[in-house]
């Protein structure tokens, strides 16, 4: 894993989760070691509206920490009710907390390499939740944001659907603090992806 990201990780305190936020991320532990106990792939589809910020980071970070853990076969993916772009600040926010970013194209909905470790990178655009490139079943379907949670009653082929809300940062958009609120809500999903994958056992 790349140091400065490894560091990074190394210092996320995970005391700081509340005991009743423990009760929410427990059901995607359990689901998560469900799978390593049966040898089986572990497909995570996190989920919001536009695919744009936080289902971003959730699919980064789950896979940043299964990489941290040492947790095999896990393989993460995001989507939206709809499509729009990964936004620009998301982008800036992951490499500033130690990830390897580039543009692959110059479109409306560009595609980035995210690196985290040597030769391991994930891309992000935004897309569906149903896109051909995720998965059609057998998976976790992880819900970032309640509107999408609220709009989605059905997610065919989730094995799992898992309610793990986050306030959006986009609300800070245009603001003096956007970038704080951007960095406080990726090391906030961060920290919860880091004590999802401690309490995993191998």
């Amino acid at each position: 894993m790349h140091k400065k990201l490894n560091d990074y990780i190394d210092a996320l305190d995970v005391s700081q989760v509340t005991e009743s936020r423990k009760q929410v991320l427990k059901v995607l532990t359990d689901f998560i070691q469900s799978k390593v106990g049966a040898e089986q792939p572990i497909h995570l589809n996190f989920i919001c509206t536009h695919n744009s910020r936080r289902s971003h980071l959730g699919q980064v970070w789950s896979t940043a920490m299964a990489s941290y853990f040492n947790i095999p076969e896990v393989l993460t993916y995001s989507g939206g009710t709809e499509t729009t772009a990964v936004f620009p600040m998301i982008i800036d926010t992951l490499e500033y907390q130690g990830f390897e970013v580039e543009s692959l194209d110059d479109t409306d909905n560009p595609i980035y390499s995210v690196g985290y470790a040597e030769e391991e990178a994930l891309y992000l655009f935004s897309k569906k939740y149903d896109d051909e490139s995720n998965p059609e079943s057998d998976f976790a379907a992880i819900m970032t944001c309640s509107q999408a949670d609220e709009n989605c009653p059905f997610i065919a082929g989730a094995e799992k659907r898992i309610a793990i809300t986050y306030e959006d940062p986009k609300i800070a958009d245009g603001r003096d603090d956007q970038q704080k609120v951007y960095l406080e809500r990726s090391a906030q999903i961060a920290t919860e992806m880091k004590y999802v994958f401690s309490k995993v056992t191998v």
